[in-house]
């Protein structure tokens, strides 16, 4: 059943791709920015490929079991929709997601995450959401400081991604937890992929403490790059962006 669904999955996404003219996949390619250079973006719309994977789940009876391998196997293709199915297949299993889920995603990301969209889509659509659930709180915690730990790229973002998206959900947020995961993160500010996630990861909280955020903008001013300050201040109100933009 296993490779009767992943067959159905890849035929589906195949006959989905978009007619697309050479500059129009250079110029998709330059926004996914792959780390390695044999990758494939078909140019699927998620809202399509997640439609093709829930009339696939609704055709199969498979368990969850299934639908890990399923992750697993999709997810080694160096092409964008497959990654994108796999978690969105995985996903409709997220009602039986334990420690052990938290496991595969992160082999997953370790040897096979080669973009930022498929970090941030899995950790904001999926790892996220079920480590915000009551109950997890311990499980999300150990998660985004073993993450942010690691020495991969796509793991310690996602430690950040994951975070914002757990203050998403509940409207509010640790200081303490924030402020020591971006600390740690400044020792690796030449990834630019990093440094946008520092200021993504503020941004997103200073929509619910903004002056909290503001006053820790203006105190490690000299020691934020521009490129953090800009994105961190983005939902202050102007006058207090404008401050701390400020040369």
């Amino acid at each position: 059943m296993i490779e009767k669904i992943i067959n159905e999955i890849k035929t589906q996404l195949e006959e989905n791709k978009p007619a697309l003219e050479q500059e129009q996949k250079q110029r998709m390619y330059n926004i996914i920015n792959p780390d390695i250079d044999d990758y494939e973006i078909f140019g699927i719309k998620t809202a399509d490929t997640e439609k093709i994977v829930k009339r696939i789940h609704d055709k199969f009876d498979c368990t969850y079991n299934d639908a890990t391998e399923i992750y697993r196997i999709l997810s080694r293709y160096n092409i964008e929709e497959y990654k994108f199915a796999a978690f969105l297949f995985l996903n409709r299993f997220k009602k039986y997601f334990s420690g052990d889920t938290i496991n595969v995603f992160h082999e997953a990301y370790f040897n096979h995450c080669h973009t930022w969209s498929v970090c941030d889509s899995t950790s904001i659509r999926v790892i996220g959401p079920f480590l915000a659930k009551k109950g997890n709180e311990l499980l999300a915690r150990k998660t985004i400081d073993e993450w942010s730990d690691s020495e991969n790229l796509w793991i310690k973002r996602a430690s950040m991604v994951i975070l914002l998206k757990i203050t998403m959900v509940h409207k509010d947020f640790e200081e303490e937890q924030v402020f020591n995961l971006v600390e740690k993160m400044f020792n690796h500010v030449e990834w630019n992929y990093i440094e946008k996630g520092i200021g993504w990861l503020l941004k997103t909280c200073s929509k619910y403490k903004p002056d909290l955020i503001m006053n820790y903008l203006i105190k490690n001013k000299e020691r934020l790059s521009r490129l953090i300050l800009r994105y961190a201040s983005e939902k202050l109100p102007k006058d207090k962006r404008a401050f701390v933009l400020k040369k």
